[in-house]
């Protein structure tokens, strides 16, 4: 009874696997254009032509903004679904919500003040 069960998984993990990789390898090169010319494997950016050097060096500071963006961001995925649920978490849920809070305010002060969130 239970190597049924396991053929029937196996049999949807290989399918899974084995139509998109079809699709992609066999069906794709038929379906897609090949007519390349020597504008259309020009690099592109924004419409205009490429000036300078791809590899330009950004200040480090834009970076961490972006980390910064990415963890309020990710703050603001576990904030809503918590506050959903809120009455059925009880104090063990805010308590942990707190810390989670309290952790990201550190990270949030310790960015004030190597000034990561100033525009130069």
């Amino acid at each position: 009874m239970y190597s049924q069960d396991f053929i029937f998984i196996l049999l949807f993990v290989v399918l899974g696997l084995a139509l998109p990789m079809a699709t992609l390898a066999m069906i794709g090169p038929l379906l897609r254009p090949k007519h390349p010319t020597k504008e259309k494997l020009k690099t592109y950016e924004s419409g205009l032509d490429p000036v300078g050097d791809a590899r330009v060096r950004y200040n480090v500071r834009y970076y961490l903004f972006a980390l910064m963006f990415l963890a309020f961001d990710v703050e603001t995925v576990f904030l809503y679904p918590w506050a959903v649920e809120y009455h059925n978490l009880g104090l063990y849920g805010f308590t942990e919500m707190l810390i989670f809070l309290v952790l990201l305010a550190i990270g949030l002060v310790y960015a004030w003040r190597k000034k990561v969130l100033e525009w130069k």
